[in-house]
């Protein structure tokens, strides 16, 4: 069964690495795709999380979580170019040495600037529809944000492992299944499991930052605070996609897996 899985993985990174060859600006706009698709996650999450959140509801964070997930369908099957598991497919390429270390480390930074570039573009496109300018309704998301610019450096290295460890899966494991519906209900599942656990993804909380500091926001929200939890949390989630999920699959499966 993970053999399955491990030749999709394998062709995919594959297939992103002709699209970069073929034009970086084209890979660019892919990687931008992706993380103004997880905008709309952001957008639809702390909206919807916003009503509970003024009534001091214990359902504010499941209720979010739960509308997180379009922003994992909309990755699968809208197209897009995300960092967090490109660690894992690059990563696994280039142990079964079908990818150049060099080239990996390459398109990962691409992947990773290109995901910078969506989120301030969505972020640009969410101020101007002033949706989010009245505290009454940006009140949960800028909480949220707040807290995660404060968290200890230590918890949230482990909390990016831990994130993209579960998100990797998210995206794995829906390889195995042939309809698109059991597809679509396991990868929401895990996208609820990382969001109400309080793991931390790195391009999630990118773009949960830009929003942030596009509208009225206290000082304790700067960027100070979003390079203090980005840092630690990429590095994070590379040990999560690149170590958890593509060194251990390759490890475990080594003795099956043909040349």
């Amino acid at each position: 069964m993970e053999m399955s899985g491990l030749s999709k993985v394998e062709e995919l990174a594959l297939k992103k690495l002709m699209i970069f060859r073929n034009s970086f600006i084209r890979y660019l706009a892919r990687a931008a795709l992706s993380s103004m698709f997880i905008g709309f996650g952001v957008i639809v999450a702390f909206k919807t999380g916003n009503y509970f959140y003024v009534e001091h509801s214990p359902f504010t964070y499941p209720m979010a979580a739960i509308t997180f997930g379009a922003a994992i369908i909309l990755i699968a099957y809208g197209g897009g170019d995300l960092f967090t598991g490109n660690t894992f497919y690059y990563t696994y390429a280039a142990l079964r040495r079908k990818m150049k270390w060099v080239q990996v480390v390459l398109l990962w930074m691409s992947s990773y600037l290109g995901n910078i570039l969506g989120a301030a573009v969505f972020a640009g496109f969410i101020f101007m529809t002033g949706l989010f300018a009245d505290h009454s309704v940006n009140g949960f998301l800028l909480s949220v944000v707040e807290k995660k610019m404060h968290v200890p450096t230590m918890e949230l290295f482990f909390r990016g492992i831990l994130c993209n460890w579960l998100v990797c899966l998210a995206f794995f494991i829906p390889m195995f299944f042939q309809e698109n519906g059991a597809k679509m209900f396991a990868m929401m599942l895990f996208v609820f499991c990382f969001f109400i656990s309080g793991y931390e993804h790195s391009i999630a909380n990118m773009c949960t930052f830009a929003i942030a500091l596009v509208v009225d926001h206290p000082h304790t929200i700067s960027w100070e605070g979003v390079i203090h939890n980005l840092v630690p949390v990429t590095i994070g989630n590379l040990i999560g996609g690149g170590f958890l999920m593509a060194v251990m699959y390759y490890y475990v499966n080594k003795p099956f897996l043909e040349d």
